[in-house]
């Protein structure tokens, strides 16, 4: 598990980049909600914390791709690959990511 930050430091509607490697993209959607999914875009190298969050799933800044953070599926091209999904955990109010480092084994 790693430390993302405070869940204060995260207000609905924003995202944080943990740096990697693996590099992962933390966000609180406006409903609540915390996703982690790889921040990398697989179509190609940009980073999805940088782009646009809408409900369940943010837009890829480089060409709008839009992945699904709750199955780091693309809804539409030019993505064609999903993106890794994370488990999140929150203790005491600070965000947690986990699974980070089991990266190699899959």
């Amino acid at each position: 598990m790693i430390r993302a930050c405070t869940v204060d430091e995260l207000p609905p509607g924003e995202s944080v980049r943990i740096p990697g490697p693996p590099a992962i993209a933390v966000f609180h959607t406006e409903d609540g909600e915390l996703y982690a999914i790889g921040d990398t875009c697989t179509h190609q190298d940009a980073s999805l914390a940088d782009g646009w969050l809408e409900g369940c799933f943010v837009e890829c800044p480089l060409h709008a791709a839009l992945f699904d953070l709750r199955t780091g599926m693309p809804t539409c091209l030019p993505a064609k690959d999903p993106v890794r999904t994370y488990a999140v955990v929150v203790d005491e109010g600070v965000i947690y990511v986990q699974g980070v480092a089991n990266e190699d084994a899959a």
